[in-house]
């Protein structure tokens, strides 16, 4: 799965261009639902959008930036305040951000294991990366669909200098430790001497969950990498955060990886709105998340669905993920049809489970949008879409 939306596979041909054409110009057209995706905007809608949003958020009359200074130093300096580090370095993509993070603890700690969760964005989405660029190898707490806990991390049978904990575990259902859980596992990582970075690309939803504010999550981090896109709804980019002198060196090794950008404003401005926009939100969204959830549940047992799974039954975030015992184009087909047919858009696009055949599974966010369904709406659009699927007309 990708961030999109939409398809991530490799897919070609003319069939599979059709398709995704009129996925987009299905969820394009719908009038209702719980979130905009982020290729649903057009060019010139997100390009008018920016234009609206720098003026709020910035000084039109100021300078532009070059390699890092102006409005690009001014957003490093706002994330250093949330997240209560002493300094923060704008990247260009968070891929980047978590290299540069785990290299230099390395170099530090003198080990170059990281331990993480085999579901880890390092581990699925990027190439093999750590080991290709940076010599780092991996090591796994737990192989378990969840967060690691502070007995498997303490029980690792070699040292290591990092513990990543990814906040939340996007690939496992968007999932969080308890906070007493999460404070005992990084305890349990410097017992072992090694050092804890949060892969935060999501950590901005976290904070009604923890029941904490950003700054006292980012505290039990040594350094904290967060996105400007995945809930913010910007255009790209990433930061990250830590002591002074380590972002001193993040920034040097940034440069030799390419990321010292000649202008980075609009991705900057974009950043700002949705710092300004959306992270006052979010909590408004998590909660909305979970009768969103719950009315899902509800829906499909009044609908006569054998089997329906929502993971975790009490989303953790305002993202979550939804299996069905159906194949998976039947199923984004029926989504694109009640979005044609009816303007409103329930799902996305659905996937095939790796480990259960005949089950697929979707991803479902509830922001601004959503907060406008009741229960009662939730449930009549489950009601419409299970109509559509095969053998249940």
């Amino acid at each position: 799965m990708n961030d999109s939306g939409d398809s991530g596979d490799s897919g070609s041909g003319t069939e599979e261009d059709e398709q995704a054409t009129r996925r987009l110009a299905a969820w394009r057209g719908a009038e209702r639902r719980l979130a905009r995706r982020p290729n649903e905007a057009t060019l010139g809608e997100r390009l008018a959008r920016l234009t609206r949003d720098a003026s709020a958020v910035t000084d039109l009359a100021g300078d532009l930036d070059f390699y890092g200074d102006g409005v690009v130093a001014a957003l490093e300096e706002k994330v250093a305040r949330l997240l209560g580090k002493d300094a923060a370095a704008f990247f260009p993509s968070g891929t980047m951000a978590q290299q540069v993070a785990l290299r230099t603890w390395a170099g530090r700690t003198g080990n170059p294991a990281v331990a993480l969760h085999p579901l880890a964005h390092p581990e699925v989405h990027e190439r093999g990366a750590f080991s290709a660029l940076t010599g780092l190898r991996t090591v796994h707490p737990t192989r378990e669909p969840r967060q690691p806990t502070a007995d498997e991390v303490a029980a690792l049978d070699e040292p290591f200098g990092a513990l990543m904990l990814e906040l939340p575990l996007r690939d496992a259902g968007f999932v969080l430790l308890d906070w007493e859980e999460l404070e005992e596992v990084c305890e349990a990582a410097r017992a072992r001497d090694a050092v804890v970075h949060f892969d935060g690309a999501r950590l901005w939803e976290c904070t009604e969950h923890f029941g904490r504010p950003l700054d006292e999550i980012a505290a039990l981090a040594d350094s904290v990498y967060v996105s400007f896109y995945k809930t913010l709804g910007g255009l790209s980019g990433a930061a990250l955060a830590g002591p002074q002198t380590f972002i001193d060196e993040a920034r040097a090794w940034r440069h030799r990886y390419g990321g010292q950008i000649y202008q980075q404003f609009p991705q900057v401005i974009a950043a700002l709105a949705g710092l300004e926009r959306e992270l006052p939100k979010l909590p408004s969204y998590v909660r909305h998340a979970r009768v969103v959830a719950q009315a899902l549940r509800d829906g499909f047992a009044e609908a006569g669905v054998a089997w329906a799974g929502v993971h975790p039954e009490v989303p953790h975030t305002h993202e979550f993920r939804v299996w069905l015992p159906y194949d998976a184009e039947a199923l984004t087909l029926a989504g694109v049809a009640q979005a044609e047919e009816t303007k409103v858009s329930l799902f996305g696009r659905w996937w095939a489970t790796d480990k259960v055949p005949g089950l697929s599974v979707s991803e479902v966010t509830v922001a601004e949008p959503g907060l406008e369904w009741s229960a009662d709406d939730v449930r009549a659009a489950v009601a419409d879409f299970v109509r559509r699927l095969p053998g249940r007309a």
